[in-house]
């Protein structure tokens, strides 16, 4: 039977949140971020490591997800892992519902904002790890404006990567961001937005804001005016 029930649908890979993820300020799976109930959805076999490789065969899983999604009253369907971004099409034609599974899709608009001399920084959870076709940029001279900057070494690149996962209070997320921010600017300073890719970061977006004066975009920015958009 389908839910009635207006909600904002998440897709997870297959991991384990750390205690209090969802009531963290400004979260993505904070129900209060929306004002919405949100409801997660784990995509059968879709290991962060599969994920983040773009494997294909987790295409029909994905579907299956957001259907299952739909099915329970979610009018938007996001992703909470920025790699699902590769399952993009895929989702899309599955469901009758808008699709934003990464803060990336912002990008072509981003760079259209801001002067051409200008550049965007891409904040991601591990540089290192960052595939460059996750920005779908083909152009050389706007990849030349799209730099990466990551948390490597922080508290919340630690506590994610430990086993199980821990938490990451808000005051350390924003120290990382921040950090990684600064370093990043400091090599480029013709930044003139900021992207969060990592949906572990928009907790930390309004004191990045405050403190670079910088607009600075996320997936719940884009959940948000994607939701906006629908009765």
């Amino acid at each position: 039977m389908m839910n009635t029930e207006r909600c904002v649908g998440v897709l997870n890979v297959e991991c384990e949140l750390p205690p209090g993820t969802d009531h963290l300020a400004g979260s993505m799976i904070n129900s209060e971020t929306f004002g919405l109930p949100v409801l997660m959805e784990t995509v059968r076999g879709a290991s962060l490591d599969l994920v983040m490789r773009g494997d294909t065969t987790l295409e029909a899983s994905y579907e299956a997800a957001a259907q299952r999604l739909v099915e329970r009253g979610a009018v938007l369907i996001t992703s909470y892992c920025g790699g699902a971004i590769q399952y993009q099409a895929a989702i899309a034609a599955a469901v009758n519902v808008p699709v934003v599974t990464s803060s990336l899709m912002l990008l072509p608009v981003l760079l259209r904002q801001i002067p051409p001399s200008a550049k965007i920084g891409v904040m991601t959870f591990d540089a290192r790890a960052f595939r460059d076709d996750w920005l779908g940029i083909t152009d050389p001279a706007s990849r030349h404006r799209v730099v990466i900057g990551g948390v490597e070494g922080g508290a919340l690149f630690h506590n994610e990567s430990s086993c199980p996962p821990q938490s990451t209070s808000v005051a350390d997320i924003e120290e990382d961001v921040l950090t990684s921010v600064a370093r990043l600017r400091a090599s480029n300073p013709e930044i003139a937005a900021l992207l969060f890719s990592c949906t572990l970061f928009p907790p930390a977006a309004a004191a990045v804001r405050r403190s670079t004066g910088l607009p600075v975009h996320d997936i719940v920015t884009l959940c948000q005016a994607t939701l906006r958009s629908v009765s």
